[in-house]
């Protein structure tokens, strides 16, 4: 009888999984020429299934051009292998004012993207016809002539579509697809729950702010096996709204090469982020952070763990950072991260030269930035733990670049309401490590080296409480002092390996 019973439930398991009714677009009178705009014939089909209760929304093989659609509830769209979802190329197709995402779903609940096949936004050419539509008068943006920080004129995001944005859904599956050249963010997912992005592929470098993966506010999320190559952040969380946080994420097993930062909390922080778990990821040709986690609007950004991380060719490894950009609201928290098994190579060139959309370059001359922790004065960034840190940095600093005397560590500029990135402060006192402005800071077997000599202190650890140094590393520095503390009462160390004795190699200042 119980073999018997169980017979019956994997009968009707199996039946329930394989009995899903299928909706080939072609049978609607979706052609796959790459001309056709298909929007209407996939349009229908998502209709016709969702209402009839859910189903998969079939892309067969062939280039099926569309412009924008809407997913609905228990609707799967599968892209099979050798299909091309193909977004339209003219600007006008994505709305008057601003540009729709080609696939959105909004308070929609059991959707998903499947299937290896392609959905291509041709970003490159969508930006083309922006640019057309300004220069012609027929599309507004008052961005469009000014000329930004970095002497870039680009559209604003507003004109440009993303992939891929889905509001307040409810169990989102993304699985298997390569999501390639959106004209902006490739996917943002606004305060969505139960969310689940797998084995995606990412390849979008077509154009500026062109964000692989953003979750904005969303809870229960699990990112794993993705390959992520893009523009802009390559696995970013932001929180957009103060009324709400990004909470309860695992994201692992990832590959990301990024523009910009690979994984990144932030600029967008109002809310806060928390219970965040990231493990197993492989960064390469990363222009800015490996690891960037930012509260600048307000938000708390708290018990979050992350752990064996590999990055090469990065042009920074760590950076954390509390700011004050947003002015009306208060300053937020940054407290309790634990950071372990981390192995970095910072060059001293340009990580990103030769990609097709390169991040911004500097336009004053520096040394190597070192990893940096940094709050604000009275405001300290809390309980951070560094464990099982290599970084292995290209070296070769020169007083004839940039110097900043160990005497002037007071002027190092604060630039709390600044946009927050690593290269912030402008040249550093230090190579390694800087942190500022934080209480809790434990240091457990880091290892800080570098290839070339640089005149600089390994690490620098000013206005810091209860800090705690064991089994520090460093093989190597051109001079003494290697480390610097100011105003660190009490400091805990041991077990330290340092080129030169203790007593010459660490200056402690009042």
């Amino acid at each position: 009888m119980k073999i018997a019973a169980s017979l019956l439930i994997l009968t009707l398991v199996t039946t329930t999984v394989f009995s899903q009714k299928v909706y080939d677009i072609t049978t609607f009178g979706a052609k796959g020429d790459s001309s056709t705009n298909n929007a209407s014939f996939i349009q229908k089909a998502i209709d016709e299934a969702s209402a009839n209760g859910g189903g998969r929304v079939l892309i067969p093989a062939g280039r099926f051009v569309t412009s924008v659609i809407q997913l609905r509830s228990n609707v799967e769209l599968h892209v099979s292998a050798n299909a091309m979802l193909l977004g339209s190329t003219k600007r006008s197709d994505y709305g008057t004012v601003k540009a729709s995402a080609l696939i959105v779903a909004d308070n929609q609940h059991h959707i998903s993207i499947t299937g290896t096949g392609t959905i291509d936004g041709r970003g490159r050419e969508v930006v083309a016809d922006v640019d057309r539509m300004l220069k012609e008068g027929t599309l507004q943006d008052p961005q469009w002539q000014t000329v930004n920080p970095w002497g870039q004129k680009r559209s604003a995001e507003f004109n440009r579509p993303h992939l891929v944005t889905f509001n307040k859904c409810d169990h989102v599956t993304i699985k298997g697809i390569l999501l390639k050249d959106a004209a902006c963010w490739v996917e943002t997912y606004h305060e969505c729950t139960n969310l689940t992005i797998d084995s995606i592929r990412v390849q979008s470098t077509a154009y500026y702010n062109n964000d692989g993966i953003d979750i904005d506010n969303c809870s229960n999320v699990k990112i794993t096996r993705c390959n992520v190559n893009a523009d802009d952040d390559g696995i970013c969380l932001k929180s957009n709204n103060d009324a709400a946080i990004c909470e309860n994420v695992e994201i692992s097993d990832c590959v990301v090469r990024s523009s910009a930062s690979a994984l990144k909390f932030g600029t967008a922080s109002h809310g806060g982020f928390k219970h965040v778990t990231v493990r197993n990821l492989k960064i390469y040709d990363t222009y800015r952070s490996a690891i960037a986690l930012e509260s600048v609007d307000g938000g708390t950004l708290e018990d979050v763990s992350i752990e064996n991380i590999k990055a090469t060719n990065t042009g920074n490894a760590i950076f954390i950072r509390l700011g004050h950009r947003k002015k009306e609201a208060p300053i937020g928290k940054v407290r309790n991260v634990r950071i372990t098994n981390v192995k970095v190579e910072v060059p001293a060139g340009k990580p990103d030269k030769g990609y097709e959309m390169e991040g911004p370059a500097l336009t004053y001359l520096h040394n190597v930035f070192p990893a940096s922790i940094t709050g604000l004065p009275g405001h300290p960034v809390e309980n951070v733990t560094l464990e099982n840190i290599s970084i292995s940095y290209e070296g070769g600093g020169s007083k004839q670049v940039a110097q900043f005397g160990l005497d002037s560590l007071a002027k190092v500029p604060e630039k709390e309401g600044d946009y927050p990135e690593f290269s912030m402060f402008g040249e550093l006192p230090c190579w390694g490590l800087y942190i500022r402005h934080a209480t809790g800071i434990q240091l457990r077997n880091v290892k800080l080296q570098y290839k070339k000599e640089d005149f600089r202190p390994a690490m620098v650890v000013d206005d810091v409480q209860q800090l705690q140094v064991q089994g520090l590393q460093i093989p190597t520095a051109q001079s003494a002092p290697v480390i610097v503390l100011k105003d660190v009462p009490e400091p805990a160390l041991a077990d330290m390996k340092l080129p030169y004795e203790n007593s010459k190699a660490v200056k402690v200042w009042k």
